[in-house]
């Protein structure tokens, strides 16, 4: 895994195209887009896999990014025609970043699925 470039991003020690943020979440523009559009939801309080979730008193966070998903979809324009929302866990999963992230993608057809 690389290095954490999210909380680099959210201690404001590297730039990044931030299109949204609350308390809880900042959604930023994918610097190696897969589609048109390409947002990752990256939660500030850090968590590095989903069952970090499951430790403490994290109830409804995950939820609430999904919900902001939802809410910058529909900002971005593509919530009418549908988007994809991708969460990769684990080294088998795709895992880049050590810090729990939510990619949505959107601005075209995407298919049926993304793995071949």
């Amino acid at each position: 895994m690389i290095t954490d470039v999210f909380c680099k991003i959210l201690k404001g020690e590297l730039k990044a195209d931030v299109v949204y943020k609350d308390n809880d979440f900042w959604v930023v523009k994918d610097i190696n887009p897969q589609a048109p559009i390409h947002l990752l939801i990256i939660p500030v309080k850090h968590f590095t896999s989903l069952e970090d979730f499951m430790e403490g008193d994290n109830n409804g966070l995950l939820g609430k990014g999904l919900v902001v998903a939802h809410k910058v979809a529909h900002q971005a324009g593509i919530a009418e025609k549908g988007y994809r929302l991708i969460i990769n866990e684990g080294e088998h999963g795709g895992k880049m970043v050590p810090h729990l992230h939510i990619h949505l993608l959107g601005g075209k057809r995407l298919g049926p699925k993304l793995v071949k």
